[in-house]
């Protein structure tokens, strides 16, 4: 493992040469054939240190470091392209065990593509409409690779219509599930048939997709009874979408409904109940002001290229959550998961622009936005989780589970609930600020199993001051105050970058309540070109690392942080 390591911080040091030397040759390609080469290279490296305070991992204190290294590569001409990632995840980051752990070079492909249709073969990533029927998608952060390795085909046959047909087998970590994904969806631009549409500014747009999930029989082991029992699963599944989405001006309406066959899997316990999703999104915006309107509900929707698997591997479609994307240290400390079970979730966002030399613009203007989440469980919602206990014994595999109303709430209660209010103000042309408070509501007991209610409050202070225009100074204070879970915790961040190539940050999160521990780090960041690295210090706390409602459980660490990132 040593001699590994090194090898990989030896590679991760010779980058820079790699990468101008493909530059040089891009040039000469591009130049004498139109042939153009891009990539990236992204490494982040941890030599670990055991920690008894924060309870670090004790298996992987013999391991010199642990590191997470991706390396794409594509060539790309006129009607041809190709292009393959390299991926060493051996000795991963804490966070992304088991399964993750390997090396290779799991994705590849090649693509022909012509005015009016283009076939890729290999793997590829792919989403229909919102995705809740299909989406492959790629996010290192969580440890999701979820691409299709086959084949698919988009055709433009006329002005107005694009159609597309897939097939192939989905990745989970380095290996391939045996169900094969085959779908088609069909795009009708409407605007692009009849002039009186497009004259007017109007677009109108409508959409038809199919899912289909062929999955071989095995033998489910019903939990809690003495006798073997064997389910009748079936081995095809069929998913369908439709949607139609508006626009005139800045005016924006989309309305999509989906719906899958019976589907019986570990997520729902097995039983043998449709799914449905719907959702009604409208947004308006004009210049100094927008509005947001969104409303989801999702029952039984979870849909998997191994109906036996759990966590976030071999999802073959997505379900967003209706919450804001949160940035700031304690704003994401309770981030929500979207519960594949079944939820209404309600989005409103508003946001104001203050002229400036008005009484609220000031000089300079100041920006307004308010967010509002809320999500709940669907009807029957108390009647499942009293039943679930009775499902794991085998008493309710293989049924219909329980009938829900659509327009009912359950009974279980709020799932999520936030209100983000933010003031971005700036004072002179070196001072700026940003103000944020929420107040949130966690079901820690939905989310992560056990816990109940957390409510808190969060404040946000972020400041920058400008002293020239090479050197500016950013500072943040957070405070998260609750009687709930662990208590209340501080944040504190100092941020100096010197332009173009420095950035030193300094920062601790401070559990003031039960733990009474600090969780500081300590940051130095050097830029040029296309290359970034950055080595640090410190520790990171346990907890769940979301995004766009899937979540992954980190463990706590500290120790020396190397990290290198390169386009080119």
């Amino acid at each position: 493992m040593y001699n590994k390591s090194k090898l990989i911080c030896l590679l991760v040091a010779l980058a820079p040469a790699f990468t101008s030397a493909v530059a040089q040759d891009e040039q000469e390609n591009t130049e004498g054939n139109k042939v153009t080469v891009s990539g990236s290279i992204q490494s982040d490296v941890l030599i670990p240190q055991f920690d008894s305070k924060i309870q670090t991992e004790t298996d992987r204190i013999d391991e010199w470091a642990v590191t997470n290294t991706f390396a794409d590569v594509n060539v790309m001409s006129e009607h041809v392209d190709a292009g393959a990632r390299f991926e060493f995840l051996k000795h991963p980051l804490p966070g992304f065990e088991r399964d993750y752990k390997g090396w290779g070079v799991p994705y590849f492909y090649l693509k022909t593509h012509f005015k009016n249709w283009d076939l890729t073969l290999g793997n590829f990533y792919e989403q229909f409409g919102s995705g809740f029927i299909l989406r492959t998608y790629e996010e290192r952060t969580l440890g999701i690779d979820n691409s299709l390795l086959g084949g698919r085909f988009t055709i433009r046959p006329v002005k107005g219509v694009s159609l597309k047909v897939l097939s192939g087998k989905q990745r989970r970590y380095w290996a391939h599930n045996d169900a094969w994904v085959t779908g088609a969806d069909i795009e009708l631009g409407l605007d692009q048939w009849f002039k009186g549409l497009s004259n007017s500014g109007t677009y109108i747009t409508l959409g038809a997709s199919w899912v289909n999930k062929y999955e071989g029989d095995e033998n489910i082991p019903v939990l809690g009874l003495d006798a073997p029992s064997r389910l009748n699963l079936p081995t095809s599944v069929n998913a369908f979408d439709v949607r139609a989405s508006l626009q005139k001006g800045g005016f924006n309406l989309l309305a999509e409904y989906a719906w899958k066959t019976q589907d019986p899997s570990n997520d729902n316990n097995y039983i043998y109940r449709k799914g449905t999703v719907a959702m009604l999104s409208a947004s308006y915006s004009k210049r100094g002001m927008s509005l947001l309107l969104q409303a989801k509900r999702s029952d039984n929707m979870s849909f998997r290229s191994r109906r036996s698997m759990t966590g976030t591997s071999s999802m073959i479609n997505h379900l967003p959550a209706f919450t804001m994307d949160q940035t700031y240290a304690l704003a994401a400390m309770y981030p929500y998961a979207t519960n594949p079970d079944g939820e209404w979730a309600y989005q409103a966002e508003f946001s104001y622009n203050f002229k400036r030399h008005t009484f609220l613009g000031g000089k300079y203007g100041t920006k307004l936005k308010v967010n509002y989440s809320y999500v709940r469980g669907i009807d029957g919602d108390d009647k499942y989780m009293d039943l679930a206990a009775e499902q794991r014994s085998g008493e309710l595999y293989g049924t219909n589970g329980f009938g829900s109303a659509f327009w009912k709430w359950g009974k279980g209660g709020t799932y999520y609930q936030d209100l983000n209010v933010q003031i971005d103000k700036k004072f002179s042309r070196s001072f700026d600020l940003h103000l944020m408070y929420m107040n949130q509501f966690y079901n820690q007991t939905i989310v992560e199993g056990e816990g109940g209610m957390v409510h808190s409050d969060i404040f946000v202070v972020d400041a920058k001051y400008k002293f020239n225009r090479k050197l500016t100074l950013r500072g943040e204070v957070q405070y998260l105050s609750t009687d709930d879970d662990k208590g209340d915790w501080w944040y504190g961040l100092l941020e100096l970058s010197f332009l173009p190539h420095w950035m030193f940050t300094v920062s601790d999160m401070y559990n003031s309540g039960e733990t009474d521990i600090h969780y500081y780090q300590g940051l130095v960041t050097f830029s040029t070109g296309s290359h970034r690295i950055q080595l640090g210090y410190g520790r990171t706390r346990a907890g769940y690392n979301c995004a766009g409602g899937v979540c992954r459980w980190v463990p706590a660490s500290r120790g020396v942080t190397l990290s290198y990132n390169c386009n080119f």
